[in-house]
């Protein structure tokens, strides 16, 4: 992983960062996203587990649940990424700030299809505005889901309205500043019993962390 890339690495217009999108993102729709995967796969595999001390033994050999989120780009003059906050209630990631996803139903075409219609269902952002631009490689989450990233440029004049039982808050972060590895930081904390290093980038009063953060991360890392 290398820590010494700078800001300035980062496309700085919108154009370079759909064209970069296009150009380094997967079109192929990841396969086996329920599969256990030894010791060893998981080395090779992206999660939380890459910076988590022993989290790749508590995840080996078990199998994953297939979710996708859908990592939305809003075209604005100056683009941002549009990000929620989970209801406290939730059974899993309660109220952390996450992107609009779940689980992917067997009537779901694809982990891009599974993610519109999530963020449809949480905070009504209308598949008219959507434009999936690729797939990131699925991250496998210390809670046992393979999440497939699905990146999006959206346009513009939509309308949300939240799912109260699932999202209690959307908002925008400017891209530039989840894109500038200035502010990846690293924090620390014990988790079912280990201690759990993971990225975080907090915004003002939103603490951008975990899979959310390391999926931002993974995107960066990308394009850059």
């Amino acid at each position: 992983m290398n820590e010494t890339k700078t800001a300035a690495e980062i496309p700085v217009s919108l154009h370079d960062f759909v064209a970069r999108a296009k150009e380094r993102l997967s079109l192929k729709t990841p396969a086996n996203l329920d599969a256990p995967a030894s010791l060893e796969e998981l080395t090779e595999q992206q999660g939380d587990h890459q910076v988590a001390k022993n989290m790749a033994e508590v995840l080996a050999d078990k199998p994953f649940r297939p979710a996708a989120v859908l990592m939305p780009i809003v075209a604005r003059e100056t683009p941002t990424f549009l990000l929620t906050r989970r209801a406290e209630k939730l059974a899993t990631h309660s109220g952390q700030v996450a992107f609009p996803g779940g689980r992917i139903d067997e009537g779901d075409r694809d982990p891009a299809d599974a993610a519109m219609r999530e963020a449809m269902e949480e905070i009504g952002l209308a598949r008219e505005f959507i434009m999936p631009l690729g797939y990131l490689d699925p991250y496998l989450s210390g809670t046992g889901f393979r999440i497939v990233p699905v990146v999006a440029l959206v346009r513009p004049g939509f309308a949300l309205k939240l799912n109260p039982s699932e999202v209690v808050d959307a908002f925008e972060v400017p891209f530039d500043f989840l894109m500038s590895p200035d502010n990846h930081l690293r924090h620390n904390r014990e988790w079912r019993g280990l201690i759990r290093s993971y990225y975080a980038m907090p915004y003002g009063e939103h603490y951008i962390w975990g899979a959310t953060a390391g999926m931002i991360r993974r995107l960066y890392e990308r394009l850059s």
